[in-house]
């Protein structure tokens, strides 16, 4: 999928745009990785390819469905205790299934953001009184950095695979 690119019109429109390029940019610095590749640590953190999918996933939660929406862990689509700043990936999820998640996700936080205006606000206990121009644009920069991230180890990984086969 690749979303056309919409430089003028309604702001919303724009701002929606950006964010979902952004969605699309980091997904595709993971999609083709083998599984043992989508893991492999290259930094001192847990920053891996699949990890920044997964962490992707938490933050549309945390800001869409728990902010906004209001509710509670158990009415969020693949929430967990591990969504609050981490991003640990089971042994058991495959990177088809951290995609679907992060997919998941970004639809149903699509469907939160259409029910308010860009003026509207709320009050969060960390950043003040944030509206949803803010919260979306903020995913925008959250994004925007971590498929930066996501690029450079996937650059690393691929120059690796090209080291090992001679290439």
């Amino acid at each position: 999928m690749s979303t056309d690119r919409i430089t003028d019109g309604p702001e919303r429109a724009i701002i929606e745009n950006m964010l979902d390029r952004n969605r699309e940019a980091l997904i595709e610095t993971v999609r083709g990785l083998s599984e043992a590749d989508a893991r492999r640590r290259l930094v001192a953190s847990l920053t891996t390819p699949i990890s920044l999918i997964k962490h992707a996933a938490a933050a549309e939660r945390i800001w869409f469905q728990r902010f906004w929406a209001g509710l509670d862990e158990s009415e969020c689509d693949g929430y967990s205790n591990r969504d609050e700043g981490t991003f640990a990936v089971a042994d058991d999820e495959t990177v088809v299934d951290v995609i679907a998640e992060f997919t998941r996700a970004s639809r149903r936080s699509r469907e939160i953001a259409a029910r308010f205006t860009l003026d509207d606000t709320k009050d969060n206990p960390r950043e003040g009184t944030v509206s949803m121009r803010w919260t979306l644009l903020a995913m925008i920069e959250e994004f925007a950095r971590h498929a930066g991230h996501g690029d450079i180890l996937r650059e690393q990984i691929d120059q690796k695979a090209r080291g090992q086969s001679g290439a």
